[in-house]
């Protein structure tokens, strides 16, 4: 994973309304927490940074030049405002090459499972152990021809060379089931309405056909007679 280079700017103002301030100046208030040193407080450039994460995802690696000196900085924590959807606050960790982070990283899965079968994501993300400069964007699970009944533990998916994993390798990752048949989901639905006590009104169609059948179940009866 390659690191963004970006300059920061220190930070001494805090608060509410200094946080305010800068983020009116399209800037981002942001927190390096070093290993046992005192926390760095910075601003960093709106646009340029946003790009960074998006590029590079939850775990993104900045190279943070800070008045001349330069901290690689591992994406921690992003607090966003999803009604203006633009990013508050960012929390990083100090690493160095070469060290070693736990992280989780995200899990997605490609290619198409069996005919007739529904692929559940059951964890999106996977914690894992690997160095700070190369840590993977995401994990790839192939569900390729998966047929029903299949579970994908946390131990089965395939991580990168230098990548451990930290989670249980028992924990289920993806599990590709049956698809339901319209007759099993037609019958999930009604046992939820009646649950909920949902009640339809017949339509005027379905009241004048059961008129009909039950006056021609009358007229066979007669004929009987």
């Amino acid at each position: 994973m390659s690191s963004e280079k970006i300059t920061a700017e220190p930070r001494t103002e805090f608060g509410k309304g200094a946080a305010r301030r800068i983020r009116r100046e399209h800037k981002i208030p942001a927190v390096i927490y070093g290993h046992g040193s005192e926390a760095t407080h910075v601003t960093l450039p709106g646009h340029e940074t946003m790009m960074a994460l998006r590029h590079h995802g939850q775990n993104a690696l900045l190279e943070l030049t800070i008045e001349g000196k330069t901290q690689l900085a591992l994406t921690k924590q992003v607090q966003v405002d999803h009604i203006r959807r633009v990013i508050e606050h960012i929390d990083f960790v100090a690493v160095k090459a070469g060290e070693k982070v736990t992280v989780s990283v995200p899990v997605t899965t490609v290619g198409d499972a069996a005919a007739d079968t529904i692929v559940t994501l059951e964890r999106n993300e996977v914690a894992v152990e690997a160095e700070a400069t190369h840590v993977p964007e995401s994990l790839e699970v192939s569900v390729e021809g998966v047929v029903a009944g299949t579970i994908i533990t946390a131990g089965e998916v395939t991580l990168p060379s230098g990548v451990t994993l930290v989670d249980d390798a028992e924990v289920q990752v993806v599990n590709v089931a049956a698809a339901p048949t319209a007759e099993q989901v037609e019958a999930d639905l009604e046992a939820a309405e009646a649950e909920a006590g949902i009640v339809h009104e017949e339509s005027d169609a379905d009241a004048a056909e059961a008129a009909a059948e039950e006056a021609g179940d009358e007229a066979a009866a007669s004929d009987a007679e």
